[in-house]
C-alpha cells in the first residue's frame, strides 16, 4: 500500500484548484496546469488541503494514487513556485548563449547546436559555461535538460561534457604503459 498517497497535498496561498471530475486545474502566480487523474483514484478538495483515495482496495489503485499524488504535489509546487535546473559545460571551447526560444551550444563539433526550446521552458546563461532552465512543468523541465545534457554526455577519463549541476561523474583511470 502507498504510503505517498497517504498525506494530503497543502495548496499554498495564491493558488486556485478547480476539480472537473478526473480533471484538476491549478492556476497560480507562474501560471496554469492541468493534470487528468486515473480513473482508479479519486480526489477531494477539504479547505487547503487536497486529499486523493483510491476507488477499491487493491494493489494496482494504491499505486496509481501514490503517483497521482507526487504529480499532482509537482504541479502545485510549479505554478506556486517554478522549478529550476542547473547544466555545467566542462571542456575547452564549450558555450552556451540563450537568444530568445534558442539556446545555441557549442560542444567542440564540426558545427554549433541550435536546440529550440519548447513552449514554457526559458534559459538563461549567466555565465558561457553555465545554463539555467526554468519552467512551471517539472517532467518537461526534466526531459529538455536531458535533451540538452544527451548531446555531449560527460565523459568518464576527463569529465568532458555537459552535466547537471549536481551530478557526480565517475572517473577513470588512464591506460597504463
Amino acid at each position: 500500500m502507498s504510503r505517498v498517497a497517504k498525506s494530503p497535498i497543502t495548496i499554498p496561498a495564491g493558488v486556485d484548484v478547480s476539480i472537473n471530475g478526473q480533471q484538476v486545474d491549478l492556476k497560480g502566480s507562474k501560471g496554469t496546469l492541468s493534470l487528468n487523474l486515473h480513473p482508479l483514484v479519486t480526489i477531494k478538495q477539504d479547505g487547503a488541503e487536497l486529499k486523493l483515495a483510491p476507488t477499491e482496495d487493491s494493489q494496482s489503485a494504491w499505486m496509481q494514487t501514490g503517483t497521482a499524488r507526487s504529480l499532482l504535489n509537482n504541479n502545485v509546487v510549479g505554478v506556486s513556485a517554478g522549478f529550476e535546473r542547473k547544466l555545467q559545460l566542462i571542456g575547452v571551447g564549450y558555450k552556451a548563449a540563450a537568444k530568445g526560444k534558442v539556446l545555441n551550444l557549442a560542444l567542440g563539433y564540426s558545427h554549433p547546436i541550435d536546440f529550440q526550446l519548447p513552449e514554457g521552458v526559458t534559459a538563461e546563461t549567466p555565465t558561457p559555461t553555465e545554463i539555467l532552465l526554468k519552467s512551471i512543468d517539472k517532467q518537461l523541465l526534466g526531459q529538455v535538460a536531458a535533451n540538452v545534457r544527451g548531446f555531449r554526455p560527460p565523459e568518464p577519463y576527463k569529465g568532458k561534457g555537459v552535466r547537471y549541476a549536481d551530478e557526480n561523474v565517475l572517473r577513470k583511470e588512464a591506460k597504463k604503459k
